[in-house]
């Protein structure tokens, strides 16, 4: 847990590029920065896919960073022991019930929002249901 209040994640580490390392000549100074790499100097995606993939770690490490503020030390480590009790528990009615981890919803604060996999069950790509051909093959 970093202490931060960062409300949004970080823009993505920029590596080092010719103009940074370059030496009196204006080349890449191959002995005291590496071996160049073409592939660090282009950069081919935006800051938006990282910033997105960071999106809920850095909520999170908002939210327990605040509660360490005002309720002291405990209130995240109890929190995160909380999450690490509920994601290794085995449940014995998983087979009989949906996919899905309410403890864990409402530790993380999920429980109020409403996304697509809390209806489609993690469906949303899966082939789509016409019921009058299922209703065809039953011969009804």
């Amino acid at each position: 847990m970093d202490p931060s209040l960062r409300i949004v994640p970080a823009n993505a580490t920029k590596s080092a590029s010719v103009q940074d390392t370059a030496n009196s000549l204006g080349l890449h100074d191959t002995l005291r920065y590496g071996p160049r790499s073409l592939a660090a100097e282009v950069q081919t995606e935006g800051n938006l896919k990282g910033r997105l993939e960071n999106w809920e770690a850095t909520q999170d490490n908002a939210k327990l960073t605040l509660q360490r503020n005002i309720y002291g030390l405990h209130a995240p480590m109890r929190l995160m022991m909380e999450r690490k009790i509920v994601t290794q528990g085995t449940n014995p009615f998983a087979a009989a019930m949906a996919p899905s981890n309410l403890h864990l919803d409402i530790l993380m604060g999920r429980d109020e929002t409403i996304e697509p996999v809390d209806i489609f069950l993690g469906m949303e790509s899966g082939p789509a249901l016409d019921i009058h051909e299922e209703l065809r093959k039953k011969g009804m």
